[in-house]
C-alpha cells in the first residue's frame, strides 16, 4: 500500500525534463495551467500477499504514471523522450512495466502517455 513511485521518478534525468522542483504529482491531479511537460500517478489496485500464517508479508501495486506534454507539434516528440525517461528510471528500479495508453487528449490537445507499473513493497 502505497508504494514510493515520487522516490523513483524523482531522478536526475526526469528533473531535467519536468523542472525542478520535479513537477510529479500524485493522485493523478496536477495544478490548473501548470507548465508542460509534467507527470501525474496514481494507485490503480492494492493486492496484500495474504498467507495463512499471518500477516500479508507484502503489497503488490498497480500504478498508472500518466506523462503529459504541450499541444504543440514539438510536444509529439516531447512526450516520447519522457515516456523513454520514465521506462527507464523504472527499469533501473526492477519495476516491470507496460504501456497502457498513448494518445492526444482530445479537449487540450496534450499529448498524452501512459505506463503501468507493478511495484511490490514489502511490509
Amino acid at each position: 500500500m502505497l508504494p514510493a513511485v515520487f522516490p523513483v521518478l524523482n531522478i536526475p534525468a526526469i528533473r531535467a525534463y519536468v523542472g525542478v522542483p520535479a513537477r510529479i504529482y500524485d493522485f493523478g491531479d496536477a495544478p490548473q495551467d501548470v507548465v508542460k511537460p509534467y507527470i501525474t500517478f496514481q494507485n490503480i489496485s492494492d493486492t496484500p500477499y495474504n498467507q495463512l500464517s499471518g500477516t500479508p508479508c507484502a503489497d503488490f501495486d498497480s500504478i498508472q504514471i500518466d506523462m503529459y506534454a504541450g499541444p504543440e507539434e514539438s510536444g509529439r516528440a516531447s512526450i516520447r523522450a519522457l515516456a523513454r525517461l520514465v521506462r527507464d528510471a523504472l527499469d533501473s528500479a526492477g519495476i516491470a512495466s507496460r504501456l497502457i495508453i498513448q494518445k492526444r487528449e482530445p479537449d487540450t490537445k496534450l499529448f498524452r502517455i501512459s505506463i503501468e507499473a507493478d511495484f511490490i513493497t514489502n511490509r
